[in-house]
């Protein structure tokens, strides 16, 4: 598996300027290419290559305009072409219907103003990382490095980045050794998330929600009416955004950290991990926005994904539609809607439930019928019945709704309702029900 280590930099200040016309020489061949290419379609001509790009760029580099083109490595320049590529192939994929999600709008053009810039090296420009720890980057110089943990092998490339905070990392692309596969365990865990608690799991335990973008509300309130008092354009002004781009980015590092320990966990003590597939998207738009985003739902399920995989356990995702909280965990009942408010509530059948621990218990449950012990979907996929199958026989029906919410037999053969489905909600095949 190839992850990225990110490591925190500390270039001096000639080499923050060479970092910084670096970015700069990156952001015009980027947008260079990006013009070509949109000339070249409203001119009726064909898509421009990266060959023709790339040879374009070696052009330019004689012609006084662009001659300082050549101050930087040509390894980042030729990386501007590949990024654009992306762009453009991410683009083309998602209008097609091959890229799946949501659509990607076309590239557009790189801004000085923009709050992220980032330069890659791969191996042809021969960076390398020296014995005394320091990143040696061409034409930049050797760039200290803040090891907070070593690399598992040689890395394939780096990416040079600063953020709106004014801080460089080092960001290394690595193949990550064979030998991670953690021994099996016998313990499984469904996961429900939420706001209140930011995960439940199904044997009873409760994370509380940490929510720390609400921790920094008010030294935020402080530095943006700041920021709002400042001229624009001065630099005053830009100070002032330094100072609130510092304390978010403190607070996603915070989270991030969070969620990494948190995820770690659960992976190293459970065998397979059930979470639910939430639109995070939708709830985003509601009045419950700011405490979703807070909670960053799709980030931690995001790391128990790719940390399963590293590590060898089975990971899966429920579908959003499931009825993990309305669904007795007992005896398979689903009852009606229930408000946000109801925390608990008794089932007919005489159980009483936790609202989270049941969903989580649920969750676990439809995640073992979806995926078997070796990670493999074992649910069928939905398709056509077959003409004989698409009839209804006199002798046997079952009433698919009652007055209970259970379905009810009344007559016939003696089938298999409701009250005698298993706990993860799947129903039996029946041949008498259309």
């Amino acid at each position: 598996m190839r992850l990225r280590y990110h490591y925190r930099v500390y270039p001096d200040t000639a080499q923050c300027e060479a970092l910084a016309r670096s970015f700069g020489c990156a952001r015009v061949v980027f947008n260079d290419g990006l013009r070509a290419r949109q000339m070249a379609r409203e001119n009726g001509e064909k898509y421009l290559a990266d060959a023709e790009l790339s040879k374009r760029i070696t052009e330019a580099k004689a012609t006084p305009e662009r001659a300082w083109l050549s101050e930087v490595s040509s390894v980042v320049l030729q990386q501007a072409l590949a990024d654009l590529n992306t762009a453009y192939r991410n683009f083309f994929a998602s209008i097609s219907g091959k890229r799946k999600g949501r659509k990607v709008a076309p590239p557009r053009f790189r801004s000085r103003k923009d709050n992220r810039q980032a330069i890659r090296f791969t191996r042809n420009s021969r960076f390398k990382v020296l014995d005394n720890g320091r990143l040696r980057l061409p034409k930049i110089g050797d760039v200290p490095v803040r090891w907070s943990r070593t690399l598992p092998s040689e890395p394939s490339s780096v990416t040079v980045i600063r953020d709106a905070g004014g801080r460089y990392f080092a960001s290394f692309v690595v193949q990550t050794c064979e030998d991670e596969v953690l021994p099996e365990t016998d313990s499984e865990v469904g996961i429900d998330l939420g706001l209140t608690h930011f995960a439940v799991l199904s044997d009873g335990t409760k994370v509380t929600a940490p929510r720390f973008l609400r921790r920094a509300a008010r030294k935020l309130r402080r530095l943006q009416q700041d920021l709002s008092r400042k001229q624009r354009g001065s630099q005053n002004r830009k100070k002032a955004v330094v100072k609130v781009a510092r304390v978010h980015a403190r607070v996603a590092d915070t989270r991030r950290d969070w969620q990494h320990k948190l995820s770690t966990a659960i992976i190293r003590d459970n065998q397979a991990v059930y979470v639910e597939d939430l639109c995070v998207i939708g709830l985003g738009r509601t009045r419950l926005a700011k405490s979703v985003h807070d909670a960053g739902w799709a980030s931690f399920t995001s790391m128990l994904e790719y940390k399963a995989a590293r590590y060898g356990r089975t990971f899966g995702r429920v579908d959003r539609f499931f009825p993990s909280t309305r669904m007795c965990s007992d005896c398979g009942r689903i009852n009606s809607k229930m408000a946000l408010d109801v925390r608990a509530w008794d089932c007919p059948c005489g159980s009483h439930h936790d609202r989270d621990v049941n969903a989580a218990i649920n969750i676990k449950a439809a995640g073992r019928a979806d995926f078997n012990d070796r990670g493999a979907q074992v649910r069928p996929a939905a398709m056509l019945a077959p003409r004989r199958e698409a009839v209804t026989h006199p002798n046997a029906t079952c009433s698919t709704h009652s007055a209970e919410g259970i379905s009810a037999l009344q007559g016939g053969e003696d089938v298999n309702c409701a009250a005698d489905w298993p706990a993860a909600g799947r129903r039996p095949f029946v041949d008498s029900v259309r």
